[in-house]
């Protein structure tokens, strides 16, 4: 199905978009941009950083087009490096900062990156990656620090303090490299997936504005990080389109966490101070009060939803100052949203997008939402469903999921089988299965490999199982999703053990969280005799979720579905 796409104008062939966004809102020198716990940065501040920025990294000797790591909690250091290295002509490699040190000495090699940027708090994990791998990097910056640094390490306000601000932005085309985003597969290394500098332009334009219609006089918080495609277009390239202004969160987007930013944050309307306590007033002789704000436009997922609703303090409607919430990253199940549209007055506006297409290309819409379905095509984007043959299927029937778009990625970085067959003639083919029902709205009905969405971010159940087995009481081990009480899923492994051998449920939690990132442990373990096999010895996964009913089975399945963040 082709959506006509609204009366936007393409950038033009010498184009950068850190200048783009900047250039966007000089017109609001004073107005705060970025809020995070310790301060806020104004529109005229960050110009002046991001530029300064730029100059700095430029005469670390660092070449266009060569790539820098940035590892950072959301924090207004995090759009001063991104926007920074993007303005000087680099390319900003922004990765998972929920990941081990394996994962991140494979990112320092594979991208070749000359510098790090990283949060005091996860310097050590880039240490210890470091030491495992042959790198490049020839400085780290380091936003914050927690202890002394070393030589080769340098603290991040004195690096961008040592060199003036660029003049001008490095003359970069539209199709020029401008960052990276590491995308999960089922099988094998994450993939560097590369966005051109137009990219970012295009979901400003055909979702931020054209579908969510942001304004000036929104204030956005998103509950995915900004190392997210999806909070990158939340938090970073939406509201700077538009001149809004975003709360950044360090922390973990708990309830407790997420309820104390929608009551409100103190902000500096002149960006140079620290936020004072909560309730604090303006000391005498400050030019103005702090202002009290709260967020207007809310991101989240379903996993935070349904752990909202169902804690005991919850807002109520009269406390919040919400007018949009948007979900993605794993299937929403009608219940979730139909319950907080009774409690808030608000709907979830659910969609689904990909690293690969950099943001969101189905959605419900506001004012139009169908829960149960993912929405309709974003104006601007073309979506295919084919059956094996490779023809389009009609409508009911379930179908590989293609779509034809502006924002995709260029490739996956050195990787060229995987870029022809997920790149494929200018269509872009997702790994999901959909169905197209009568009103021209899409029902998610599955992945077309094994990969599960867990509260947002990809589970490999084939990375999960070869971590099992090198425990050395497991013989073999198979991992599915099963779908909890609120129709989200988790991931269980059925566990087979060696003769005679012993093993518990904690323990072999407690070896996957040794050895993997935290968040891919299984949540369920059960012990069996066997797995059920084909002929040919191949898991049959089919059966593994027959043994596994949902915990409620009156809710609806809600299958993975991925969305920006890999």
């Amino acid at each position: 199905m082709s959506t006509s796409a609204p009366a936007v104008e393409p950038p033009g062939p010498q184009f950068n978009i850190a200048q783009h966004l900047l250039a966007a809102n000089t017109c609001r020198p004073n107005k705060a941009a970025f809020v995070d716990d310790l301060g806020s940065v104004s529109y005229g501040q960050l110009d002046e950083r991001v530029r300064r920025m730029a100059a700095s990294l430029r005469a670390l000797g660092i070449k266009r087009e060569e790539r820098v790591l940035l590892l950072m909690q959301d924090c207004n250091d995090w759009p001063v490096s991104f926007l920074g290295a993007i303005y000087a002509g680099l390319v900003p490699v922004a990765v998972n900062t929920l990941l081990t040190a394996d994962d991140y000495a494979y990112m320092l090699e594979h991208s070749r990156a000359q510098a790090v940027l990283v949060s005091g708090a996860l310097l050590p994990v880039v240490t210890a990656a470091m030491i495992k791998c042959d790198h490049e990097v020839q400085k780290v910056i380091v936003s914050r620090p927690q202890a002394p640094l070393h030589p080769a390490e340098i603290e991040f306000e004195t690096f961008l303090q040592s060199h003036g601000p660029a003049a001008k932005p490095a003359a970069t085309g539209s199709d020029d490299p401008a960052f990276w985003l590491y995308s999960s597969g089922s099988t094998g290394r994450p993939k560097g997936t590369v966005h051109s500098h137009a990219n970012p332009y295009w979901t400003v334009e055909l979702y931020g504005k054209g579908v969510l219609d942001l304004r000036e006089t929104d204030v956005c918080f998103s509950a995915a990080k900004l190392f997210f495609a999806y909070g990158l277009g939340n938090a970073l390239t939406f509201p700077m389109g538009v001149g809004a202004t975003t709360l950044l969160m360090a922390e973990r987007p708990t309830p407790d966490a997420t309820f104390k930013r929608w009551l409100g944050v103190d902000v500096d309307p002149h960006g140079a101070a620290p936020l004072p306590p909560e309730g604090a007033l303006a000391a005498p002789g400050d030019p103005a009060p702090h202002r009290r704000v709260k967020p207007t436009v809310f991101y989240g997922a379903p996993t935070g939803f349904a752990g909202m609703l169902a804690h005991p303090h919850l807002p109520q409607r009269g406390e919040v100052a919400l007018r949009l919430v948007s979900s993605a990253g794993e299937a929403l199940p009608a219940e979730i949203g139909e319950r907080f549209q009774r409690h808030f007055g608000v709907d979830i506006v659910d969609g689904i997008g990909s690293t690969e297409m950099l943001h969101i290309f189905i959605s419900n819409l506001p004012g139009k939402v169908r829960y149960g379905t993912t929405g309709w095509p974003v104006p601007g984007y073309e979506i295919e469903l084919r059956g094996d043959d490779g023809r389009g299927v009609p409508d009911g029937e379930p179908g590989d999921l293609y779509i034809h778009g502006p924002s995709a990625a260029m490739m996956y970085w050195g990787n060229r089988a995987k870029t022809r067959d997920t790149f494929q003639g200018g269509w872009t083919k997702s790994g999901d299965k959909y169905v197209r029902n009568a009103d021209g709205s899409y029902t998610y009905s599955g992945r077309s490999d094994d990969m599960l969405k867990v509260s947002g971010i990809y589970v490999s159940p084939f990375e999960v199982e070869a971590t099992l087995v090198q425990h050395a009481a497991v013989l073999e081990a198979a991992v599915i999703g099963v779908i909890d009480h609120d129709g989200l899923t988790k991931t269980k492994a059925f566990v087979v053990l060696k003769a005679g051998a012993q093993a518990t449920e904690d323990e072999l939690k407690a070896f996957v969280k040794d050895k993997l990132a935290p968040y891919k442990y299984p949540r369920q373990i059960e012990f069996v005799g066997d797995l059920p096999k084909t002929a040919t010895g191949k898991i049959q996964r089919f059966k593994l979720r027959e043994m596994s009913p949902p915990e409620n089975a009156h809710a609806a399945p809600a299958p993975q579905r991925p969305l920006g963040g890999g």
